[in-house]
Formats: structure tokens, sequence, C-alpha cells
């Protein structure tokens, strides 16, 4: 019997042999593969611009950074998602103003953002979990009504489409994680996108210690040595490596997004009858990236805990995740004055919640053992 981990990334000869070449015409850090990658990417979600970044973190902390955010503003923003949210407020010594999900689709919820809007408040950050869209309507009318920018966490979100426009065209600003886990990978490494090119220009600076142009043509021929310095930057540029493993990722992403679907239905179809809550289903409106398959278990239909049901997994060897511990749980952020119990939906589901093995490199045998697994461990007793 052989393990199903978490995760395994879909990477094949294509990605070893764009590696290959990226090493062997010699330039390894930002530079023409990163700009094709930028192009290809921004035509594929539908935006202007999209600018390469080192990770979904930096990706954050820049397009907070460009949106006016600093010391002393307000960002709200949801509590279930990972630490990378809270930090990039923080970084700018702003404030993460958390307020609870909705418990259907463990997103932010919009009446719960619209009420925690005050005078400080210079952004909203929704997090798109597990590549289901949020209620984008409703928390672009509160962002217009306030003046607020919307910068959208869409780490989970690719491919996902809301109201017929792909997540990465519909805000002011987006940003990509492109970790290890994600839909496309380049191992580490992020993207923003925009419609503005103001925005884009000045990301493209401060990515790059905040020189002024393409700083990297400096090194190429025809390039000029002199460069100046117009605003305290940051190391947040992708190589031409990493770019050419994202350009080959770009073209499978369909392909990878097909076999995700198909494994949704068929996760679906194994486990309808089981005590849990699967995850939300599309609607007319909201096309899943499908990024993860959480499973909650129903404390009302089995007297699994979630401990017990993740060890039993394991004995079997199959290894699932959980996703997320929420923010204000973590001891750092107890340390702020946040405690179990400010916001009982994310905590809810967070006691709840199961990442099972999701991905497309999967092999179906893997597929078939691990709903069969489930299924035989969810309609017993626990031992």
């Amino acid at each position: 019997m052989t393990d199903i981990p978490f995760h395994v990334p879909m990477l094949g000869e294509q990605e070893i042999e764009a590696v290959a070449n990226a090493l062997r015409d010699g330039w390894l850090t930002t530079g023409p593969l990163s700009l094709k990658f930028e192009e290809e990417f921004a035509a594929y979600v539908g935006a202007r611009h999209a600018v390469t970044v080192a990770s979904g973190t930096a990706a954050l902390h820049l397009a907070l950074r460009v949106a006016g955010v600093r010391e002393g503003d307000e960002v709200i923003t949801t509590p279930y998602t990972f630490v990378a949210v809270s930090e990039a407020i923080l970084y700018l010594h702003a404030r993460p103003v958390f307020v609870d999900i909705d418990p259907r689709t463990l997103n932010i919820a919009p009446d719960a953002v619209a009420r925690a809007v005050t005078p400080k408040t210079k952004a909203i950050l929704p997090v798109h979990m597990a590549g289901y869209p949020c209620e984008m309507e409703s928390l672009r009318s509160t962002a217009e009504q306030h003046g607020l920018t919307l910068v959208e966490d869409a780490a989970h979100a690719l491919p996902s489409d809301y109201d017929g426009r792909r997540i990465g065209s519909i805000s002011t600003l987006t940003a990509f994680s492109f970790y290890a886990t994600k839909n496309l990978t380049t191992g580490e490494g992020g993207m923003i996108t925009t419609n503005d090119p103001a925005l884009a220009e000045r990301i493209k600076v401060l990515r790059l210690h905040g020189i002024s142009g393409d700083a990297w043509k400096r090194y190429t021929k025809g390039g000029r040595w002199y460069y100046e310095v117009v605003e305290n930057g940051y190391k947040y540029n992708l190589g031409d490596v990493q770019s050419a493993i994202g350009l080959v990722q770009l073209k499978k992403l369909d392909q990878m997004y097909g076999i995700r679907r198909r494994h949704d239905q068929l996760y679906r179809e194994a486990l309808a009858d089981c005590p849990v809550i699967l995850p939300p289903a599309e609607d007319e409106k909201r096309r899943s990236a499908l990024h993860l398959f959480i499973i909650r278990l129903d404390s009302q239909r089995t007297s699994w805990s979630r401990e017990a049901f993740i060890e039993a997994l394991q004995e079997e060897r199959i290894f699932p995740s959980v996703h997320f511990i929420p923010v204000h749980l973590h001891p750092y952020y107890q340390a702020m004055g946040y405690r179990r119990s400010m916001y009982p939906e994310a905590e809810r589901a967070y006691d709840q919640a199961i990442s099972l093995p999701f991905y497309p490199a999967m092999p179906d045998s893997s597929v078939e053992r691990l709903l069969d697994t489930v299924r035989r461990l969810l309609l017993r007793e626990p031992p």
C-alpha cells in the first residue's frame, strides 16, 4: 500500500526542459522569461497588467502598499486564512480588522464587512477560500460606497470566475501565489494583476529596491549602468528560472483544472451520504478553482472527532491537512488581545475541517482508495 500524501505537484519533462533552457541562456534572475510570463498570465486572467513577485505574501504586501495603506490605517479581512494576509497588513504598520465568515462558503461575510467600516478603514482584503469566489458584488459595493480599495487574495483562486469574469480582472489589485501546493506552481513565487498602468509601474519599482525604470535591463546589451532609487523598495522580484516553470504550468493549467473538476465530482458523489459538510456547490455566478477539497465533520451525525479521524487516515497511509487555523488563535495574535469566541463561525469551521488530498497528479487508483477509505471510516463509529 503506497502513501497518499497531501499534495504532489504536477511537474514533468516540459518543466525540466524549460528550466534547463533558462539555465543554458544564462539569465537566472528577472529577465525576458519573467516578462513573457507576466504578459501571458495577464492575458489568461483578462487583466491589463501582471507583475511577477517573489511570493504570494510579497504580492499582498506590495498590493496593499500601492493601495495607499499606511501606519494607523485599518484593513478589513478574514481570520479564516493563512497568516500571510495579516502579516502583509502589519508590515505596513496598519491594523488587520477581522470579521467573521459565511459558514456555507468559508469566505468573508459581506454584511460583517459593511458593519466593520470606520473612518480609519483604507482597504478590504477578501480571500477566495479553497478557490470558491467571494461575494464580490457586495464587497465592491461597500468599497465604492466608502471610497475603499478592494485588494483580493487569490492564492487559491486560479482559475476562478465570478459573474462571467475571471478572478484577477475584477478588483483594483489581485494577489496570486505560486507556492508548491498551488494550482499553478513555480515552487515559490507570486503575481499581482491590475488594470491600472500606474499601479503596475509602481509595483515594478518597489519589487526591485525602488529602482526607477526597467532595472533588470542595465545588464543587457544596450542597457545603461546608471540607475536611480526613487522609493524605499524591496527585494521581491521573481527570476527567469521560476518564470520558465510558470510558463509551462500556465499552458497546462486548463488540463490540470479539468482533472480537478473530474476529481471534485468523484469526491462529491462518493461522500454525498456521509456525515460531513461538503464544499459549497457552484452557482450561476461562481466557478471555483477547486484548489482544496475541505470536508467538515458534522457533529450532529457522527461521533468522530477531527483529531481521531485524521489519525485513522494516517494509519491507512493517507495524509490530510487542515485549512486553516484561524489567525486570531495563534499566540502572536492572542498577545494582541484576540481571543477564541470572537469569530465563532471561523472557529466552528476550523474545529470541523479536514482537507483531503486533492490534486491532478493523484493516480486514479489513489483517488479510489482514498474515497473508499474515507467512506468506510465515516460510515462506522470511531473505535
